[in-house]
């Protein structure tokens, strides 16, 4: 929440609430919820090894001596996922953000429909377009089709943010480029980018975060994925209660830990601004 212009502006994200560094309580809302998940995942199957133990095992991606399987880790499909889809997204948020601030009419006006149309449609739909509708076309295998959907969908989001962020730098850095002769392009590469990375990189790591939360509908492709792969045990063992709560409780101590590091990344990033 900010204030701007004496009046209230709220913002509300998709991402979990991100903690507080100055928030020095033992029992702060972070600490209750993040220690409180470990503390289930790691109680429950030592008190109930049948099933815990053996969801926890499928779903991760351990065999039965406890080695780790990286080709069969929904955890390590969900990170694939993940990670390629950022990227990607980056790139497009990066070029659609540039557009939009683009001096010439057609370019800013193709990425600004490429973001209305995007942010339009939800995910589902446009991961199901891309798998299932474009096969009449051209056939997608499954985790190309995920980290491609979530690109494009992510990738309107990130461009806001960066179009955000080159229009906070102030315009005389601009001015002040171009009168020691460079042109815009190199202006804006040299200058102004620079000092947007900082001012974009923690909303970025918010996005990730919702990435991350987002990248469950994946599974629905049949990528195997942490919630596939926990569908797949519930399907065969019929105990759906406790695979779907294994499940969750990952889910909330990744997007926890992820959110933690970017409250961290958040501070250094003001700590520097105000420094410089």
């Amino acid at each position: 929440m900010a204030k701007i212009n004496n009046k209230t502006k709220i913002e509300v994200t998709d991402g979990v609430l991100i903690p507080a560094r100055d928030d020095s309580s033992i029992f702060s809302a972070w600490r209750i919820a993040f220690y409180g998940a470990i503390s289930v995942l790691v109680l429950l199957p030592v008190l109930s090894p049948e099933p815990y133990c053996h969801v926890f095992k499928f779903v991760v991606g351990f065999n039965e001596d406890w080695h780790f399987d990286f080709a069969s880790s929904g955890l390590v499909k969900t990170f694939e996922v993940t990670v390629l889809s950022i990227i990607c997204a980056l790139i497009i948020g990066l070029l659609v953000g540039l557009g939009r601030i683009s001096r010439y009419p057609v370019i800013n006006r193709i990425c600004t429909v490429y973001v209305e149309v995007i942010r339009g449609i939800p995910l589902l739909v446009q991961l199901f377009y891309i798998y299932y509708a474009l096969a009449k076309f051209v056939k997608i295998m499954d985790i190309s089709a995920a980290v491609i959907a979530m690109a494009i969908c992510y990738g309107a989001y990130i461009s806001e943010i960066f179009r955000a962020g080159i229009q906070s730098i102030p315009k005389g850095q601009m001015e002040a480029a171009l009168a020691l002769g460079m042109t815009r392009s190199q202006a804006i590469y040299r200058i102004i980018l620079p000092q947007t990375i900082k001012v974009v990189l923690p909303p970025i790591g918010n996005e990730f975060i919702a990435l991350l939360k987002d990248s469950s509908l994946v599974s629905i492709l049949a990528v195997s994925d942490l919630l596939r792969r926990g569908r797949e045990y519930a399907s065969t063992a019929f105990y759906y209660f406790e695979t779907y709560t294994m499940v969750a409780i990952i889910y909330l101590i990744l997007t926890l830990f992820f959110s933690r590091l970017v409250a961290i990344m958040e501070e250094r990033m003001k700590t520097d601004v105000n420094q410089g």
